[in-house]
C-alpha cells in the first residue's frame, strides 16, 4: 500500500506541475478544460487501479486509453511505444538488421514466406515453406509472428542459429550472420515492349528518388522512347522523395505539393530544385485503389502539370501529412499535422476517411461535395478523394474460390511441393501453368477442406429474409430453392470456370520460388489489362499529347474528365 501511495504521489506532483504551468502561462477556458479533465482522468485511473475486481496491468490500461483517444482523430495518428520504434524505423527507412526474409504463421510455428534475394536467408539456402522450429535454441512453438520477427532481428554482424524443418527431411540447423537489410524501392525495371520502359516503385523510403532516377537513366540509355511508372499498391512514404521523383520529369522551380495545417510551422511549399532529366519523353503512371499518400502526390502533380497520363483506378485518397513527435521514455507520436495540396489546388484527402469500400478505396461522394479544378492545359480534374485517372481501367475482383484457395494457403503449399519436386523452371517471362500442372494441383486439393460462399448466395439470403418478412416466402419457396441449387458453390465446376485466374496465381507463386521478388513481378505483368492498355496508348503516335490536351477518344477508352 505504501508503494501505491508513493506512485500516486509522484503522479499527483506531475499533474500539479502541469496545472501550475498552464496557470503561469495564462489560464483561459481551454486551459481550464485540459486541467480539469486531466484531473478527472487521473482520479478515474486511480480508482480502477485500486478497486477493479481483477488485477490489470497499468501500462495496458494507459495504452488502451491512448489508442481510444487517437482513434477518434483519424486512422493515421498513432502512438509508437519504445518497443515498436524499430519497426517504425524500418517502415520509414526500409532498413533493419536481420536475415532478409518474409515470414508468416503456419500452424503452431512460423514459416518462411519469401527470402529476399541477395541477403543471408537466400544465400544460406533458406526456402519459402521452411518451418522455423527454434531460434538460438529457443522454441518458437506457439509464439506470435511479431515475437519471432524480433528474435530474427538484431544488430548487423551478429550471429544466430535457426533450427529448420523442410518437408519430410529431418530437422537441421543453419547459422546466419545478420546484415543490414535494405529493401529496394524499385524492385524491378525493364522493358515491357520494344522501346517502352517500365519502372515498378513499391515504396517511398530513403533513396527512392535515387533508385527511380537510376532506373530511368538506364532505360533511356537502352533506347526507351516512352516510360511507364507503376505506382499500383504503393502505400507512400516520405514526402520529400515524392518531390524528388516528380523532379525527374518536371523542371526546376515548379510547385509539386504544398502543406497547410493549424500550426503555421507546418505550412510549406515544396518545389522542384533540380533541372529535370527529361521533360519530353511520353510518360504514363499506373495507379489503383492501393496507391496512397506520396504515390498520389507524384501521380496528381504529374497530372496537374500535364506531364504524364494517369491510367488505372481512382487512388486511395490519403492527403494528410504525419509528423513524428518525440515523447518521454523513447516513445513517439505520429500525428497528422497538415493536409497536402497538389499544383491545381485540390486536396487528395477523401472527404470521409472513416467510411470506405471493402477494398479500402474511396466510397461514394455526393456531387455537391466535389469541386472542379484545372490542370495547366485547362483539363478539368476533381477533388473529393484520390486521383482520378485520365483513362479508367477497372480490374475484375478475384472469384471467391480463388480468394479461398489463397487464404487457406493452398496456392502457397502447392508451390512449395512443386519446388521440392522440380529443380528448375523456364525463365520468369516464359514459364506457364500447363494443363498437366493444373491437373496435379486439382489432385493436390482432393483431400483438402475449404469453404467459401459467393456474393450471389449472400444476396439470395437477404432476399429470403425479405420475402419471409413480407410473407411471400411460402409462395416462392420452390423457385427460391431451385435458384439456391443453381447458385450453390460447386468446387469442381469453379476450379474449371476460374481456371485462368487461379493459374495466374499459381504461376506467380511458383516463379517466386526460383526467381524471387523480381521474377514474381515479371510474371504478374502477364495478362495485365491496365498495363496492356497503357502499352497500346504509348505505341499510338500522338496519343499521349492528345490526352494531355483533353481531345483524345478511341474505341471503348473514355477519358475520366468526361465521366465525373
Amino acid at each position: 500500500m505504501q508503494t501505491i501511495r508513493k506512485r500516486y504521489k509522484a503522479v499527483w506532483i506531475l499533474l500539479g506541475i502541469c496545472v501550475l504551468s498552464v496557470t503561469f502561462f495564462g489560464f483561459n477556458d481551454k486551459d481550464f478544460k485540459i486541467a480539469k479533465n486531466l484531473d478527472i482522468y487521473f482520479n478515474l485511473f486511480r480508482e480502477v487501479d485500486l478497486y477493479y475486481v481483477d488485477e490489470k496491468d497499468p501500462e495496458d490500461l494507459i495504452n488502451s486509453s491512448i489508442s481510444g483517444m487517437l482513434e477518434s482523430l483519424d486512422p493515421y495518428t498513432t502512438y509508437i511505444p519504445e518497443s515498436a520504434i524499430e519497426e517504425f524505423r524500418f517502415i520509414t527507412t526500409g532498413q533493419y538488421g536481420g536475415i532478409g526474409a518474409l515470414i508468416r504463421k503456419g500452424g503452431d510455428y512460423t514459416i518462411i514466406s519469401e527470402p529476399y534475394e541477395g541477403f543471408p536467408a537466400q544465400k544460406a539456402g533458406l526456402q519459402a515453406g521452411d518451418t522455423l522450429l527454434k531460434i538460438d535454441g529457443v522454441s518458437i512453438n506457439g509464439k506470435p509472428v511479431s515475437d519471432v520477427s524480433d528474435l530474427l532481428k538484431g544488430n548487423p554482424n551478429t550471429e544466430l542459429i535457426v533450427t529448420i524443418k523442410r518437408g519430410n527431411m529431418p530437422a537441421f540447423e543453419k547459422s546466419f550472420i545478420r546484415e543490414r537489410i535494405t529493401i529496394k524501392n524499385v524492385p524491378y525495371y525493364g522493358f515491357v515492349d520494344e522501346g517502352i520502359g517500365y519502372i515498378r516503385l513499391s515504396n517511398f523510403t530513403k533513396d527512392a528518388s535515387k533508385e527511380v532516377r537510376q532506373a530511368f537513366t538506364d532505360l533511356k540509355a537502352q533506347g526507351a522512347y516512352a516510360v511507364i511508372l507503376d505506382l499500383r499498391g504503393n502505400p507512400g512514404g516520405l514526402l520529400n522523395e515524392s518531390v524528388e521523383i516528380a523532379n525527374i520529369w518536371i523542371n526546376k522551380n515548379r510547385e509539386i505539393v504544398s502543406t497547410r495545417g493549424k500550426a503555421k510551422q507546418w505550412d510549406n511549399i515544396y518545389r522542384t530544385e533540380k533541372v529535370a532529366l527529361d521533360t519530353i519523353i511520353p510518360l504514363a503512371v499506373l495507379v489503383n485503389h492501393g496507391s496512397a499518400s506520396a504515390s498520389e502526390i507524384v501521380a496528381g502533380a504529374l497530372q496537374d502539370l500535364d506531364r504524364a497520363i494517369i491510367i488505372g483506378e481512382r487512388t486511395f485518397g490519403k492527403g494528410l501529412v504525419q509528423t513524428t513527435r518525440p515523447l518521454s521514455y523513447n516513445a513517439h507520436l505520429k500525428i497528422t499535422t497538415a493536409k497536402y495540396y497538389i499544383p491545381s489546388g485540390r486536396c487528395i484527402q477523401a472527404l470521409d476517411y472513416s467510411h470506405r469500400n471493402e477494398d479500402g478505396s474511396v466510397g461514394y461522394i455526393p456531387d455537391s461535395l466535389i469541386s472542379e479544378f484545372k490542370t495547366r492545359n485547362g483539363r478539368i480534374v476533381y477533388d473529393g478523394g484520390g486521383v482520378r485517372p485520365d483513362i479508367n481501367v477497372e480490374t475484375n475482383p478475384p472469384a471467391n474460390i480463388t480468394i479461398s484457395l489463397y487464404a487457406y494457403n493452398f496456392i502457397f503449399d502447392y508451390a512449395t511441393k512443386f519446388a521440392y519436386e522440380n529443380d528448375s523452371i523456364p525463365p520468369a517471362g516464359e514459364f506457364q501453368i500447363n494443363d498437366d500442372i493444373y491437373a496435379d494441383f486439382i489432385a493436390f486439393l482432393q483431400d483438402k477442406e475449404f469453404d467459401y460462399n459467393t456474393l450471389s448466395n449472400d444476396k439470395l439470403d437477404e432476399l429470403i429474409n425479405t420475402t419471409k418478412r413480407e410473407g411471400y416466402y411460402t409462395i416462392a419457396k420452390t423457385e427460391i430453392e431451385a435458384l439456391r441449387e443453381l447458385l450453390n458453390a460447386d468446387k469442381d465446376k469453379d476450379l474449371l470456370t476460374f481456371k485462368n485466374e487461379i493459374k495466374d496465381l499459381l504461376r506467380d507463386e511458383i516463379i517466386s520460388r526460383y526467381y524471387y521478388q523480381r521474377g514474381r513481378i515479371i510474371s504478374s505483368l502477364q495478362n495485365d489489362k491496365q498495363l496492356e492498355t497503357t502499352i497500346e496508348l504509348l505505341k499510338e503516335k500522338g496519343a499521349v499529347s492528345s490526352i494531355l490536351h483533353g481531345i483524345y477518344e478511341k474505341g471503348d477508352i473514355k477519358l475520366a474528365l468526361e465521366n465525373k
